[in-house]
C-alpha cells in the first residue's frame, strides 16, 4: 500500500462524508461506489481473485462430469474439452472469474439507500451467489457447445452466447435488487422508501 493509495483512500472518506452530511444521496452513491470498487480491485482482488477461479472451475467441473462433456483441473484453473480428435483447453483467468461483476455489484449495492445495512448484507451475499452461478452456467455452455460443434465453434460459444447468457442473468439480478426495489418503496398507496431514505431526493 502506498502512500498515494492511503491519501487516495483518506480523501475518498471525507468526500463521502461530506455528501453524507449534506444529505446529497445522488453523489455519495456515485462516489461511494466509484471509490469502493477501486479500492475493492486494489486490495481485495489480489488475495480473492486464486480461490475463486480453481472454486468456479471445481464448480463448473461438477456439471462437466455429470455430463461427461469437459474435465476440470482446478490447480490449474482450467477445462478440457474434447470433441472427436479435436481438444481445446480453456484458462479460466480474471476476467471469467466472474469477481469484476462481484465487486461492481457489492460496490453499488453497499451505497443503495433503499436497503438498511442488514439487507443490503444479505443481499450482497445472495447477489454474489446468483453472478457465481451465472458465471458457472455460462462455462457449461460454452464447453457444452465445443463438446458438441468443436474448436471452431469457441469464439461464438465464448464471445457471443456464453456473454450473453450471463449477462441476462445479470439484468434479472440487477433489476430484481435495483429497479425493482426503487419502484416499490416508492410512495404508491401505502408504500414508502426506507427510513434512510430522503425522498426529497
Amino acid at each position: 500500500m502506498t502512500i498515494f493509495t492511503v491519501v487516495c483512500f483518506l480523501v475518498w472518506i471525507y468526500l463521502l462524508s461530506v455528501f453524507t452530511r449534506g444529505k446529497l444521496y445522488f453523489y455519495q452513491f456515485i462516489w461511494g461506489s466509484v471509490g469502493l470498487f477501486v479500492f475493492m480491485m486494489m486490495w481485495i482482488q489480489p488475495v480473492a481473485i486464486r480461490p475463486l477461479t480453481n472454486l468456479v472451475c471445481s464448480a463448473a467441473g461438477v456439471a462437466g462430469r455429470m455430463t461427461g462433456f469437459y474435465e476440470s483441473y482446478s490447480e490449474y484453473s482450467m477445462l478440457f474439452v474434447q470433441h472427436g480428435s479435436e481438444a481445446i483447453s480453456l484458462c479460466i483467468d480474471y476476467e471469467c472469474s466472474g469477481i469484476i461483476e462481484m465487486m461492481a455489484y457489492v460496490s453499488m449495492l453497499a451505497f443503495f439507500r433503499v436497503y438498511d445495512w442488514i439487507q443490503r448484507i444479505i443481499l450482497s451475499v445472495l447477489g454474489c451467489m446468483m453472478i457465481f452461478f451465472a458465471n458457472i452456467i455460462r462455462l457449461f455452455v460454452i464447453g457444452t457447445t465445443i463438446y458438441y460443434f468443436g474448436n471452431d465453434a469457441y469464439y461464438i460459444a465464448h464471445t457471443i452466447v456464453g456473454r450473453i447468457i450471463f449477462y441476462a442473468l445479470s439484468v434479472i439480478l440487477y433489476y430484481y435488487i435495483f429497479t425493482k426495489s426503487q419502484i416499490v418503496k416508492q410512495k404508491i398507496g401505502g408504500f414508502h422508501y426506507a427510513k434512510n431514505t430522503d425522498t426529497s431526493v
